[in-house]
């Protein structure tokens, strides 16, 4: 009976098992499964518009309250999901195996995160994002205040709610088309290192603004002011996971999406804020819809020749080309830029080329070998904002001349040459004079 059960259970277990074989794919970097956690139900309803979208590109979300007992990330060492999304911004402690930790990890192992907050924030929360990058004021009560960039409002007195419109110029993270409408923002503001190059500011406050208590009176000068208080940033980690955090739950939600916005000291009174396209295009360039890049096919060879060889000689012409595309959301596309580079290297950078392109994908040069021989290495880093970053490698030997790949005579002798011939016609002279001359 024990082992009828077993097999049993065994056999259900196969489903799954093949589920997460198919988690992800190199040839499909899209994010598909996602667990979004949320502090309650509700959120699902009052943020349904940002779901919606998601969905219709093909996400399955998966909806958890924080504190489930069930949460778990993976299962037999294997991620049950591919992206996370919190919209829990006051839990205290994450049910089940979950914690800052586990998040961490999830993060690290190359998946991708959107984390919003509010004026709210647990700890907990507060915790994760200084891990990924960002400090939130410490100031529990603090919201971002602008008295000058302020939405206009008939209920909103204490300027509170921020009509954003410093945004980062990024096609690749925001997309071509251009947002015209300012981004509402209700909810606190963040600070990022500036030696820190993973992370990049996407909606900053406007030099007026302070970061500070609206119901009290201020006592000293705020820590957070003008265009130093992050209200969106983004981080792009070392092994290309994407994270993307927000001061402001409320900027995601079906109110701000729908709600007319008109900044203070501007006559234009925009029908819908520009919340929707904002969060929309951001979230395509955080699940790898955009800024994507793989590259394939790195060849290199003889001028003349198609066979890559096992080993170079100095001086040898070669041919290096490699394909680089990059991921459209839906299919791969070639990448078309200027400015990839190839090294060939050992210890330092022998050859330094800008790869031309055939506007298709395929990147080439041609070098020839320089006049050192060892162990080189055919070398592309290539980092751009917003792009997933490309690290190629391929090693080979370089080696001398053999002694009968020379020249017979080579010209840069000739002086040596015509020194030998002249000293020894010079000593069958002094022979002749000194033996038959007394």
């Amino acid at each position: 009976m024990s082992r009828a059960l077993a097999l049993l259970t065994l056999l259900s277990s196969f489903p799954f098992l093949a589920l997460l074989s198919n988690a992800f794919s190199p040839e499909n970097p899209t994010d598909r499964r996602v667990l979004v956690l949320l502090d309650d139900f509700s959120i699902k309803s009052s943020h349904s518009l940002y779901f919606n979208s998601l969905q219709t590109r093909g996400y399955d979300l998966d909806f958890k309250l924080a504190d489930d007992p069930k949460i778990a990330l993976q299962r037999y060492g294997q991620y049950l999901y591919d992206a996370l999304i919190l919209f829990s911004p006051t839990i205290d402690s994450f049910g089940g195996s979950l914690n800052a930790a586990a998040i961490l990890e999830f993060v690290d192992a190359g998946h991708d995160l959107i984390l919003a907050a509010d004026a709210s924030a647990s700890d907990l929360i507060r915790e994760i994002a200084s891990e990924c990058g960002v400090d939130f004021d410490e100031d529990a009560a603090a919201m971002v205040v602008d008295h000058t960039s302020y939405a206009v409002s008939d209920t909103e007195g204490d300027h509170t709610l921020i009509a954003g419109d410093n945004i980062i110029q990024s096609d690749v993270i925001l997309g071509r088309e251009k947002i015209k409408a300012p981004v509402l923002f209700k909810g606190i503001g963040h600070s990022i290192n500036p030696a820190n190059s993973l992370v990049m500011k996407i909606l900053s406050a406007s030099p007026s603004a302070y970061s500070a208590n609206p119901k009290s009176k201020l006592s000293a000068p705020p820590t957070l002011t003008g265009s130093a208080i992050s209200l969106v940033s983004v981080v792009q980690a070392r092994n290309n996971a994407r994270i993307l955090i927000s001061g402001s739950l409320s900027m995601f939600s079906n109110r701000f999406f729908r709600s007319g916005v008109q900044k203070a000291g501007s006559t234009i009174n925009h029908d819908k804020s520009g919340n929707e396209q904002f969060v929309t295009e951001t979230s395509k360039w955080v699940f790898h819809e955009r800024g994507h890049l793989k590259a394939v096919n790195v060849r290199h060879h003889k001028v003349g020749e198609a066979e890559e060889p096992s080993i170079y000689r100095i001086n040898d012409d070669l041919e290096y080309s490699v394909e680089v595309y990059e991921w459209s959301g839906t299919s791969w596309e070639p990448y078309v830029a200027d400015d990839v580079q190839v090294q060939f290297y050992m210890m330092s950078p022998y050859v330094l080329k800008t790869l031309s392109t055939n506007q298709k994908g395929v990147y080439y040069t041609s070098f020839k070998v320089p006049d050192v021989y060892g162990v080189f290495q055919f070398k592309v880093e290539y980092e751009k904002l917003g792009f997933t970053s490309l690290s190629l490698a391929k090693q080979i030997p370089v080696r001398p001349f053999r002694h009968n790949e020379y020249e017979r005579f080579i010209t840069t002798a000739f002086p040596y040459y015509g020194a030998s011939f002249s000293m020894m016609g010079g000593f069958f002279l002094f022979s002749l004079v000194y033996l038959y001359h007394k």
